[in-house]
């Protein structure tokens, strides 16, 4: 939300289309503002996907929600070619659903490969639905409930034990004979420079295992036949630009390895996380896919090297890096109120109910009108949403064309707890998505109606009026 446009001439949201200036390269997304296919078509519109974004609205409506799957398939396939060029053992990447968990996008993520990692029963049970093998998918959490656990179970999906409480519940539950699959989560007390409320790496926090503590679990889970654990996880958080935070994690990792087997534990796998960044604004200078693989890979090799352990299963678990790049999110623009000598604002028909994250993070985003790519950025304005609330501010100062009511304002960025944090605050009806590929536009996600927004209200006979 504050102002972090560069300075000097800004000359049209053409400018921030993927610069291709060696066509034989493979762009990461993350470092990219804009999906991988967009352009301006010859009626200076916004194309994404080969669909003009103006004609996309008339057909599905504001906001919307459009999901490039060049761009989703190319980081994908970029992180599972990078783990098998740079590790010399296994390895699998897990697509972080919290991310944005739908049939559609899981259905993706698993037919280039990937697993899902999910933190919910709601979201395991939308992985299984899009047809993911639950060999590949791996169930988080700091509180499972003991529902999610035995779905879990009955699944056949790979447990991430958090807590003391789930090692006991998991315990309890077990059938005679039954060997639970589980991996250990831990806390590597590692900072690094991001937001308070998405650092999960540190010790005072509300995830994992208390690596002090190591003893104690190890022993444990090392006397019960019904916990298999093949691993241990952690992670460190999330919008990530530094190498460092993870090449230390990676060392501490293997030395989790060696110590288990102290234990008689045969521990195969190892467990990243995530948190790679992506390019929110101009400034913004994240590694490229390739690069932070290449990097983990290096360490976690050397370490099992200097330890004389086989090389582990290794594991990572990419959410905002694969898919915030991906989606962008048209609005249209209505009123509009300008204040002399302090700001304009512009009006859009969505706002925090579809993306939270500016009034929760004060995320930065940057946004172009996408039927007038080529009219020069002339206004700066604040971006309002629509919701009764006056933090309801999408983008602070920013640079745009003069706009007018119907022009089509698009967000970037926007793939990552966008709709996945969505809520219905003033009873506004969540937005339709749409994948978008070589000029074909598919429904993801239907919009919801006024009929939606009642549909699990209750009204008791006694307070029905009479009238």
């Amino acid at each position: 939300m504050v102002s972090t446009h560069p300075t000097g001439v800004q000359h049209s949201g053409s400018q921030y289309l993927p610069q291709r200036l060696d066509t034989s390269a493979n762009p990461s997304p993350n470092q990219e503002l804009l999906p991988l296919t967009a352009r301006v078509n010859h009626h200076d519109f916004l194309e994404i996907g080969g669909c003009d974004v103006t004609t996309l609205v008339e057909q599905f409506g504001s906001p919307l929600y459009i999901l490039d799957e060049e761009t989703l398939r190319s980081a994908c396939q970029q992180y599972r070619d990078a783990f098998k060029q740079y590790y010399k053992g296994e390895s699998q990447v897990l697509y972080a659903s919290k991310a944005w968990n739908c049939l559609a996008v899981c259905a993706i993520a698993g037919s280039e490969g990937l697993g899902i990692d999910v933190v919910s029963g709601g979201e395991l049970y939308t992985a299984l639905e899009a047809g993911v093998s639950p060999d590949k998918i791996y169930l988080h959490g700091n509180n499972k409930s003991r529902e999610e656990l035995i779905l879990a179970i009955e699944s056949g999906v790979t447990i991430v034990a958090d807590n003391w409480y789930e090692l006991r519940t998991l315990v309890e539950i077990a059938q005679p004979g039954q060997a639970i699959r589980i991996m250990l989560r831990l806390t590597p007390g590692i900072e690094c420079h991001t937001h308070e409320y998405i650092r999960t790496g540190h010790l005072d926090s509300k995830f994992g295992f208390d690596p002090n503590d190591l003893d104690e679990v190890f022993t444990f889970v090392s006397q019960q036949p019904t916990l298999n654990c093949v691993g241990v996880h952690a992670h460190i958080g999330s919008q990530i630009f530094e190498r460092q935070p993870h090449q230390d994690l990676a060392a501490v990792m293997v030395q989790w390895l060696r110590d288990a087997g102290k234990y008689g534990l045969n521990i195969t796998e190892l467990n990243v996380g995530g948190g790679l960044g992506i390019k929110y604004i101009e400034s913004d200078d994240p590694p490229s896919i390739e690069e932070w693989v290449k990097a983990i890979c290096q360490v976690i090799q050397e370490a099992c090297v200097a330890e004389n352990l086989p090389l582990p299963k290794l594991l990572s678990e990419p959410g905002r890096s694969l898919i915030a790049t991906a989606c962008v999110t048209a609005y249209t623009i209505g009123s509009s109120k300008v204040i002399p000598e302090i700001r304009t604002y512009v009006a859009i028909d969505g706002g925090m109910s579809d993306n939270p994250r500016p009034i929760t993070y004060q995320s930065v985003y940057r946004a172009v009108v996408a039927n007038k790519m080529s009219s020069p950025l002339t206004q700066t304005v604040t971006i309002a949403g629509k919701h009764c609330e006056s933090g309801d501010i999408l983008i602070k100062n920013a640079l745009l064309p003069k706009t007018e009511p119907g022009d089509i304002l698009v967000v970037m960025g926007t793939g990552a707890y966008n709709y996945s944090m969505a809520s219905n605050y003033n009873r506004l009806p969540r937005p339709a998505a749409v994948v978008v590929a070589n000029g074909e536009a598919n429904l993801i996600l239907q919009r919801e109606t006024y009929q939606d927004l009642i549909r699990q209200d209750r009204l008791p006979e006694r307070l029905k009026s009479s009238h």
